[in-house]
């Protein structure tokens, strides 16, 4: 289901957090159209955080720190690399509304960020919303190679070690597929999100800048102690 904004109401944080726990969230057709579409779909994308799948090399890749990973230190970078045009996407839902609405619930403390660093420069990194137990990710970006998926990784461990029990990504990609995400009907997504909101969770328990092998350690007991593949 999606409508459009065309009256341009107004839109608060305050909207903008009672949407999310209705299970809508809103989307511009384009960078350069001010209006927003509320969407609820059919079919909802969701990474269970217990049975979630670490590749081998990636799993290398995060407990050896190729790359240094901090939480909520470049809000703008973040956007910025979501909203950038890229090969195979000429245009981004990411408007102006939009950069401004989440910047104010990341200033409330509703919206998070997960940077990954090549030294000084920012190689990567996602966004989203956190309210209750339920995690929103809203979009994600890589410059360099892994770079979004130790972001997915790190977000991962995180969510756990805070008592989340739904991430939310909205669609499935191949890119979430691998790592299990799954696609449940609107029922499903509601009987979860409703069991997520009545939990508090703690975004923040981990310090801002955790070791990958930290974070590996606490993604492999969620699953069992498997090891990953």
């Amino acid at each position: 289901m999606a409508s459009r904004d065309d009256i341009m109401i107004e839109i608060t944080p305050q909207v903008l957090l009672k949407a999310y726990s209705c299970g809508i969230f809103p989307m511009a057709e384009s960078a350069d159209d001010p209006a927003l579409y509320w969407i609820e779909p059919q079919h909802r994308g969701i990474l269970p955080l217990t049975t979630i799948h670490v590749p081998r090399r990636l799993a290398r890749t995060v407990r050896n720190e190729t790359y240094r990973v901090s939480i909520d230190t470049n809000y703008d970078g973040v956007i910025e690399g979501c909203a950038a045009e890229r090969a195979g996407r000429r245009s981004t839902w990411i408007n102006s509304r939009i950069r401004l609405l989440y910047q104010e619930l990341f200033r409330l403390g509703h919206c998070h960020t997960v940077e990954v660093w090549d030294g000084e420069r920012l190689v990567g990194g996602l966004y989203g919303v956190a309210l209750g137990g339920a995690f929103f990710g809203e979009s994600m970006f890589s410059y360099a190679r892994d770079a979004s998926k130790v972001a997915l990784v790190h977000l991962a461990g995180r969510l756990l070690a805070g008592g989340f029990t739904l991430l939310d990504t909205q669609f499935v990609t191949d890119h979430l597929r691998q790592f299990g995400t799954v696609e449940v009907d609107r029922d499903e997504f509601h009987r979860q999100l409703d069991g997520a909101l009545k939990h508090a969770a703690d975004f923040l328990l981990l310090p801002r800048e955790t070791p990958g092998a930290a974070i590996l350690d606490i993604v492999e007991r969620a699953n069992h102690h498997q090891p990953a593949r």
